[in-house]
């Protein structure tokens, strides 16, 4: 019995909220195919102190998967209660260079005080140096909404990973309906091949002396051997069989999938050059077909 749901490596979690200083925010957690696990986090200036544990946070729950998880924070727009102020250096700077160009230009009217203020630089609006017990608290906040986003993404993927089971197992049920048609017109081979040998030797000889049937049993055995897809068959038996339990067990199992599907093109191949006849070379064809398919939906397993 299955401990664990299967998880796809594709999913989406969206979660918010808001901060004591009236600031709101959104997590957006996305997930796509990876061959190893990759978290990268975009953050707003000020929670970068929370990077590594959120990252840490998220390796203990996936285990595959390109993850980008990204904070937006509204700031409470507090512009209009902002005191300026001048800084005495610029303003220093603005009017030496204003006064030392007045003086050159005849009849230049003096500096203005408002146009010196309109300066970039001369004026600063003064902000209050942050309370480090406040900005704790909102990046606690803020990782506390992770981790319920980064709960949500498991669902996610969890909810795509139980359609995934499903398609990979019609999927794992067509490839052992191809297999054993193909079991079923391989058992025809030998046969096929000592038909198809004594035509040729017919049309070669042409009435002439016979060529003694155990020199011609030999020659079949021997063909026979070449073409003998019984151990191909029987590996497709055992890699379905392990696929099937894969499935079943409920781990992370996708590298394991990864390498299973390229043991079945392996074998498939292998058919489909023993093969002797048109039948069993389209049956082989199209079992390398659905065992393409098995393959890119395996891609998309953690």
């Amino acid at each position: 019995m299955a401990t664990h749901p299967l998880s796809s490596m594709t999913g989406f979690a969206r979660e918010g909220g808001s901060l004591a200083d009236g600031s709101s925010f959104v997590w957006e957690l996305r997930s796509v195919n990876g061959r190893g696990l990759d978290v990268r986090l975009r953050l707003p200036n000020g929670y970068d102190a929370i990077e590594t544990p959120l990252k840490e946070a998220a390796a203990r729950l996936l285990k595959r998967g390109n993850v980008n998880a990204t904070l937006t924070v509204k700031r409470e727009d507090r512009a209009a209660g902002a005191r300026l102020t001048p800084d005495p250096a610029a303003l220093e700077q603005a009017l030496r260079i204003a006064l030392d160009l007045a003086a050159r230009i005849p009849g230049c009217p003096p500096p203005r005080a408002e146009a010196l203020l309109t300066l970039p630089g001369v004026l600063r609006a003064e902000t209050a140096e942050p309370d480090e017990v406040e900005e704790e608290a909102k990046r606690a906040t803020v990782a506390a909404a992770f981790a319920r986003a980064l709960d949500g993404l498991v669902a996610s993927r969890r909810a795509e990973g139980a359609k995934l089971a499903e398609i990979l197992g019609v999927l794992l049920d067509e490839v052992a309906a191809l297999r054993d048609l193909a079991a079923t017109e391989a058992a025809g081979q030998p046969a096929l091949h000592a038909a198809r040998l004594r035509e040729s030797l017919a049309a070669l000889l042409e009435g002439e002396r016979r060529v003694p049937e155990d020199r011609l049993a030999q020659e079949v055995a021997l063909l026979a051997t070449k073409s003998d897809v019984r151990e191909e068959l029987d590996r497709l038996s055992a890699h379905i069989a392990e696929a099937r339990r894969l499935l079943a067990s409920g781990e992370a199992i996708g590298r394991k999938l990864d390498f299973l599907t390229q043991e079945f093109v392996r074998e498939a191949n292998t058919l489909c050059s023993k093969s002797a006849s048109t039948a069993l070379t389209r049956i082989g064809l199209e079992l390398k077909a659905a065992i393409e398919r098995l393959k890119e939906q395996s891609a998309n397993v953690e």
